[in-house]
C-alpha cells in the first residue's frame, strides 16, 4: 500500500467519499494482486505492469472510478461513461458500490496488461 494514496484518502473532506475511496481501492487490490499504486495528477492511479488499470478521483459531490483498457468489457447500460478505452462510473452520497461487479470488470480489463 502506497503511503501517498493513504494520505490522499485521509485528506478527502467528506467521510462518505473517503469510505468510497477505500472501498474502490480494495476492489482494485482484489482484482489485481500486486497492483502498483501511486499519486499522479493529484489522484490515486493503479498500475499493472507499468500500465494504467484504474484511477479514483473525487469532486465536490462525487467519487469517480475509471477503468482503463475497457474496450472489450460488457458494461451495465447507463452506469458508465467515456470513450471505449476507459470507462468511468460516478458515485454520489448514499450510492451503493457493487464491489463484486467492479472487481470482475477490473480483472477483465487488466487481464491483457
Amino acid at each position: 500500500m502506497n503511503q501517498e494514496v493513504i494520505e490522499f484518502i485521509e485528506k478527502v473532506k467528506e467521510p462518505w467519499q473517503a469510505g468510497f475511496c477505500n472501498e474502490l481501492r480494495e476492489v482494485v487490490h482484489r482484482a489485481i494482486p500486486g497492483v502498483q499504486e501511486r499519486i499522479q495528477y493529484g489522484k490515486p492511479h493503479f498500475l499493472k505492469n507499468k500500465k494504467y488499470a484504474a484511477v479514483i478521483s473525487t469532486s465536490k459531490d462525487a467519487v469517480s472510478f475509471t477503468i482503463f483498457n475497457a474496450a472489450g468489457l460488457e458494461l451495465p447500460e447507463g452506469m458508465f461513461e467515456g470513450p471505449p478505452e476507459r470507462k468511468t462510473i460516478k458515485f454520489k452520497s448514499g450510492a451503493h458500490i457493487d464491489g463484486e461487479m467492479l472487481t470482475k470488470l477490473v480483472e477483465q480489463a487488466s487481464s491483457g496488461l
